[in-house]
């Protein structure tokens, strides 16, 4: 298996290449020259086994130079009994006939990006030993809130990396912002930017096209890496939860064999439902993939006309890890659907020069056979909080509200009762104030004592990573303008 820029196939890299340089010179994402389809029974095969087994059978499609050994060492480690609080490690909440809710969020930060951040260090190490690199790696995070925490979670005290997250002053939750600042470890680094999480997404990006800031950090003994999305090493593990959900419906006798699903992801940066797209490829039986935003409905916008402006106002909402205007990962589905680098080059041009692009009429004709896309505001947010909890018992966070409606909006629209999997993202103790709200508490108590009220009220248990955020000293107060990150790595580097 090879990967390639999304903006130029000369080059070709190995997978362990791809997972350690993160991202292309050239700006692009690395990304499978191919998708690989499942070997015919491999549904069927997979049915039975845990959520480890399956990681390892679906990972190895792309990972063909690393050992099925490995693999199950990795995946033992990454989702073991010790970092996610469930056996199952992704389980599936049915919540009535034909919706089924795929939690995400029972690993050490409470969040799905704990799903792929949790591998990612054991294939980023192992990158490097196959790479022969002998430099220190250090990984940039640009986050919205949840990347940030899993990521540092992910790599602390992990020999030969270092790693710097940077996170939107005033864009996060307390609960997020807690969970950032008191992170353990001694190769760890977090510094808030002055603007919205595209103004450090872009800076990171920034910051990975310096060639002179990349050999300063080389004649330091260092090298950029990422953890976001944009490295595959991010998404890769992505595809396996949607793959294994299926399964669990099989082994449960909630679907037939071969039954068709739609799967509805909420989404900003796009990387979460282009893993649901990839196990479509790989032959899952997933009919629309309906996207979900909040009012940053860029997506929307996009997969509705073919036109995709970032030229609107941004708005700090309620869901605020879907807070964004420039959906890094679009540009994989770009490739997947053009097959062709130049055209993507030339949209991520006009993306960088005008702030918009627009896709021809055989790409949007594709696209719209493929995805939905439809957004909701703060209130309807609060309404399906509230309506989930008093209908179904089930308090969900303020971003899996957001899938939901975009889920009733699909059906009321379309009529279609397709048995549907909604991504549920984060657990809600992540967003008290917010979901305390919704569920009519006038008022919410600050910082963490929101999460005893949360319980009060719900008669549920916070999470203990986030209970135990009390016993946590706050190490890291930096704050950088947008223009000066680059400070805030040679900080971390001294």
């Amino acid at each position: 298996m090879r990967y390639i820029s999304t903006r130029d196939n000369t080059i070709q890299y190995s997978a362990a290449q791809a997972i350690a340089q993160g991202l292309a010179r050239d700006g692009g994402l690395l990304t499978p020259f191919y998708i690989p389809k499942l070997p015919g029974k491999a549904l069927e095969d997979m049915r039975d086994m845990a959520y480890q087994q399956r990681a390892v059978y679906i990972m190895k499609q792309f990972l063909e130079e690393f050992s099925v050994r490995e693999l199950t060492d990795f995946a033992n480690a990454a989702y073991g009994p010790d970092k996610f609080d469930s056996p199952a490690v992704a389980p599936v909440r049915t919540v009535d006939s034909n919706t089924h809710c795929l939690e995400l969020w029972h690993g050490p930060t409470c969040a799905f990006k704990d799903m792929a951040l949790q591998m990612l260090p054991h294939l980023l190490t192992a990158s490097l030993v196959k790479t022969e690199e002998e430099k220190t790696v250090c990984i940039l995070v640009a986050t919205s809130g949840d990347t940030g925490k899993g990521a540092l979670e992910g790599f602390k005290n992990v020999p030969r990396t270092r790693i710097l997250v940077f996170y939107p002053k005033d864009g996060v939750s307390e609960v997020q912002e807690l969970q950032m600042v008191t992170q353990e470890g001694s190769n760890v680094g977090v510094s808030a930017v002055v603007g919205n999480f595209d103004d450090a997404q872009t800076g990171v990006k920034r910051l990975f096209s310096d060639a002179a800031l990349r050999q300063e950090l080389a004649d330091k003994g260092y090298f950029f890496s990422s953890a976001n999305s944009i490295n595959w090493g991010r998404v890769l593990p992505q595809i396996v939860y949607y793959i294994s959900a299926y399964c669990d419906l099989l082994r449960d006798e909630k679907i037939a064999p071969g039954q068709t699903v739609n799967v509805c992801v909420p989404t900003g940066n796009f990387g979460n439902i282009l893993a649901a797209y990839y196990a479509r490829e790989m032959g899952l039986p997933i009919d629309q993939l309906i996207c979900a935003s909040n009012r940053n409905n860029v997506l929307t916008g996009f997969l509705r006309e073919g036109v995709y402006d970032r030229n609107r106002t941004f708005y700090n909402t309620m869901s605020p890890s879907m807070d964004i205007l420039i959906s890094s990962n679009l540009e994989r589905l770009l490739l997947a659907l053009t097959q062709d680098t130049a055209e993507v080059a030339h949209y991520m041009n006009q993306l960088s020069e005008t702030g918009k692009y627009q896709v021809g009429d055989r790409v949007k004709e594709k696209l719209q056979r493929r995805f939905k896309g439809y957004f909701c505001d703060d209130q309807e947010t609060q309404r399906v909080i509230r309506a989930m909890f008093e209908a179904n018992g089930y308090l969900i966070d303020t971003h899996t509200a957001v899938a939901f409606s975009a889920l009733e909006q699909y059906r009321q629209e379309t009529g279609d009762d397709t048995p549907a999997i909604v991504a549920s993202t984060a657990s809600p103790f992540k967003f008290c104030s917010s979901v305390l709200a919704a569920l009519g508490e006038t008022s919410a108590a600050s910082g963490l004592d929101a999460l005893d009220q949360l319980t009060a009220r719900t008669g549920q248990p916070a999470p203990a990573p986030l209970a135990g955020l009390r016993d946590k000293k706050v190490r890291f107060t930096q704050v950088v303008e947008k223009e000066h990150m680059v400070d805030a790595v040679r900080s971390l580097l001294e």
